[in-house]
């Protein structure tokens, strides 16, 4: 497949825009990985109308995806792990293209995973953590138990996502065998829940109080993110903090992250008046 693909990306790498150019082929036909195609050519580019472009390709009984991708969008994608497909590309597929040794650098940034990159990761990971854990609880205690199942099973992706970064490693689409062997604690809960006898409600009612302990021993590595930021100032107010350019990421998870910290005592509010008496602006600080 790769000789029928080798016009289209000699063409892309002539350009100087191009910054780098992987092939991922599939490696067997059970795995996840090229989205069921059989060649992946992945396309970095500087700068785009589109920061993602996709074209799919057909050849006898072969088939291949096309990805061109910004150097802006391939980097958030890394930051916020919300294409895990794309680190597998980077790291086990073939650099056919490398500008200035583009490739080779962000290979190495992904090897070494700089411990200020794992820091916003694993307060991403924790902020999200606390919505589904908080959400599924909601459900449980009005005896919604299916919902409650929904979000407790995305808890526990997103814990075994953060104990996955904490160990400095990058969380794979194979999630689940990286946490086996970190964190077996964490992958004995989600056995026990998908695979317990007991009555749903039971597995729920456990699997609450184990998370919560879980995600309060995690609170020091999982806030370090946040409360960094809100140290460089005495107090913010929520837009403020919003609009923070790091704390954007958590987008609708930071309210809630910031009402567990308060709970427990890590964040703390500050009264500001308004011109309406007795109403107060609710800043926060640590």
């Amino acid at each position: 497949m790769e000789d029928i693909l080798r016009p289209i990306y000699q063409e892309r790498a002539s350009q100087t825009n191009t910054s780098g150019i992987v092939i991922m082929e599939k490696r067997d036909k059970k795995s996840p990985i090229t989205d069921t195609f059989d060649t992946i050519l992945l396309i970095i580019v500087k700068e785009a109308d589109n920061p993602i472009f996709i074209k799919h390709y057909t050849y006898e009984d072969k088939k291949a995806a096309m990805h061109i991708v910004t150097e802006a969008r391939l980097r958030e994608w890394l930051l916020l792990g919300t294409n895990r497909k794309v680190v597998d590309w980077l790291l086990n597929g073939r650099a056919v293209f490398d500008r200035n040794e583009f490739i080779d650098q962000l290979r190495q940034e992904l090897k070494d995973f700089p411990f200020y990159g794992r820091k916003i990761k694993m307060g991403i990971e924790y902020a999200k953590l606390i919505r589904r854990y908080m959400d599924g609880k909601a459900f449980f205690e009005s005896r919604h138990f299916l919902d409650a199942y929904n979000h407790v099973v995305h808890s526990l992706h997103h814990l075994a996502r953060l104990a996955v970064i904490e160990n400095g490693f990058h969380p794979e689409v194979t999630v689940w065998n990286q946490v086996r062997q970190i964190e077996p604690e964490i992958y004995k809960l989600y056995e026990e829940l998908v695979n317990s006898e007991e009555s749903l409600e039971k597995r729920l009612e456990l699997l609450f109080l184990a998370s919560e302990f879980l995600i309060h021993s995690r609170m020091e590595v999982g806030s370090s993110h946040l409360v960094s930021i809100m140290e460089e100032r005495e107090s913010w107010s929520f837009q403020d903090l919003h609009l923070h350019e790091e704390l954007g990421y958590y987008s609708v998870d930071l309210a809630v992250m910031i009402e567990f910290l308060l709970e427990k005592g890590k964040v703390y509010t500050q009264p500001v008046e308004t011109k309406g008496k007795g109403i107060y602006h609710r800043h926060y600080y640590v």
